[in-house]
């Protein structure tokens, strides 16, 4: 039996929960994808999946297997794209990676659209705040918020991510609206805690100087949404990105307070495990990002809705050793 047919019936069994609807995914009988498995684990000598006549799971050993699985795939696909010229076709699975609100929000719509004009791709996304190895997890391209660290990884940037300060008309009515940085240490701020020296606010004054401001926040938390929330409530100020806060300014809930002080941006970058043989799928969706970041696209992120994904063929993605 062909075994790379093997790993990629059993990666299927794995990602679809059963033999079943494996066997509809991929098109062939039950008793077919059974013999596989059966022939893969008699080859092994290892149980990769503990199945009953309700369901069907990994064991330890077949987790394991099945992550090393995606790398071998991944690869085999990648080589077969090259030696059979499709490059220039957006079409197979492409693993994304990406954080947990900005994925959510901003980055999940996007790559429904892409899918829409790209019925031959399939997307697995994988959403998670902390820097993963892209290699490790076998991405294909993530999309990561920050400056980025020198590597041997291929990058691309593609726009900026904007913070605002907020706070409600509420807490501002009662315990007046800071006009400067000094200001800020007499109210209660909302404070974000996964990133570096975070008890610190920096920003540029009007006249171009570079001031950070310490503060001991009311409310720490990981979580954006969770600041907004505290901040709509009327539980003191907070800094945000400009579209997580969105919502509640056009609601009126919070408004911006210091729009005179300009905040650190964050750039936004795709990253791809390596800066040759860039799969077109990764290109092209990179392409697509970009042109959805331009301008001032946290203003109107509905704007989204009316994107056209780009339809490119041989085109090299132009690589940047980030």
């Amino acid at each position: 039996m062909d075994r790379l047919m093997e790993l990629q019936i059993f990666m299927r069994v794995v990602e679809m929960g059963g033999f079943s609807r494996a066997a509809r995914e991929l098109k062939l009988t039950q008793p077919t994808v059974t013999k596989h498995i059966n022939s893969l684990e008699s080859r092994l000598s290892a149980r990769l999946l503990n199945r009953n006549q309700r369901a069907v799971s990994v064991t330890e050993i077949g987790a394991r297997y099945y992550e090393k699985c995606k790398n071998v795939v991944r690869d085999y696909e990648e080589a077969q794209e090259v030696v059979l010229g499709r490059q220039a076709y957006v079409q197979g699975l492409i693993r994304v990676g990406t954080s947990l609100t900005f994925g959510r929000r901003i980055v999940s719509p996007l790559l429904v659209k892409f899918m829409q004009v790209h019925p031959n791709l399939r997307v697995d996304v994988n959403h998670d705040d902390r820097y993963v190895d892209l290699v490790a997890l076998g991405l294909d391209v993530a999309i990561r918020l920050g400056a980025l660290a020198d590597s041997s990884l291929g990058g691309r940037y593609l726009g900026l991510n904007p913070w605002v300060m907020v706070a409600s008309p509420a807490y501002l009515a009662q315990h007046g609206e800071p006009k400067i940085p000094a200001d800020l240490s007499g109210h209660a701020c909302l404070i974000y805690s996964s990133v570096q020296e975070d008890d610190y606010w920096r920003m540029r004054t009007p006249s171009g100087e570079r001031v950070s401001v310490y503060l001991n926040g009311r409310l720490r938390s990981n979580n954006l949404s969770s600041l907004i929330t505290a901040a709509r409530a009327g539980m003191g100020i907070t800094i945000v990105p400009h579209y997580v806060a969105a919502d509640a300014i056009c609601a009126g809930d919070v408004r911006q307070i210091m729009a005179d002080h300009v905040l650190p941006d964050q750039e936004i970058h795709a990253v791809y495990p390596s800066p040759k043989l860039v799969p077109a799928k990764v290109t092209e969706l990179i392409l697509f990002l970009k042109e959805a970041f331009q301008n001032e696209w946290w203003l109107n992120p509905s704007s989204f809705d009316q994107m056209t994904p780009p339809n490119h063929e041989n085109i090299a993605l132009p690589s940047l050793q980030t």
